[in-house]
């Protein structure tokens, strides 16, 4: 299973479910491959936001090395899911992804969790730490229903 999570930008909530859905594949011993996009291309290159990279961090998480990349139309080929994390997302991935877009790939990473309703996982961006650390719960969560959701689908 090949699972690529996408934000707008590529550093602060992709990178953070990149990294905690890596831990909880290992420590379930799955043979998933987990990466990460991001929509737009103001950060193509640049490693987490210091704040996602920090809560991580604090989780025991080290995702210092990952660099952001755009989504291109190859990763609906390559992927087997692709995890919207916003409506706004879903809506740059219909464009760059064209007629290539996948409905049954392309799904909303909330809508992991049983009836939740709101596909939008807030963005940490423009506030303080304190809400680095929210989207992480928030994330962290997603990331077991993931597993509870897949594990035996392979």
């Amino acid at each position: 299973m090949k699972i690529l999570m996408v934000c707008l930008g590529n550093i602060c909530r992709s990178p953070l479910a990149e990294g905690i859905l890596r831990e909880k594949v290992k420590a379930a011993n799955l043979n998933w491959e987990v990466s990460s996009a991001g929509t737009n291309r103001y950060h193509i290159g640049s490693a987490p936001h210091p704040l996602s990279q920090k809560v991580a961090s604090i989780n025991g998480l080290d995702i210092s090395q990952q660099k952001a990349r755009r989504l291109t139309i190859d990763d609906i080929e390559t992927y087997d899911i692709l995890f919207a994390f916003a409506r706004d997302v879903m809506e740059d991935m219909r464009e760059i992804l064209g007629k290539s877009f996948n409905e049954e790939k392309v799904k909303y990473f909330m809508h992991e969790l049983q009836d939740e309703k709101n596909p939008n996982v807030p963005d940490p961006w423009y506030g303080e730490e304190e809400g680095y650390h929210e989207v992480y719960k928030i994330i962290d969560k997603v990331c077991d229903a993931i597993i509870n959701n897949y594990k035996n689908k392979i």
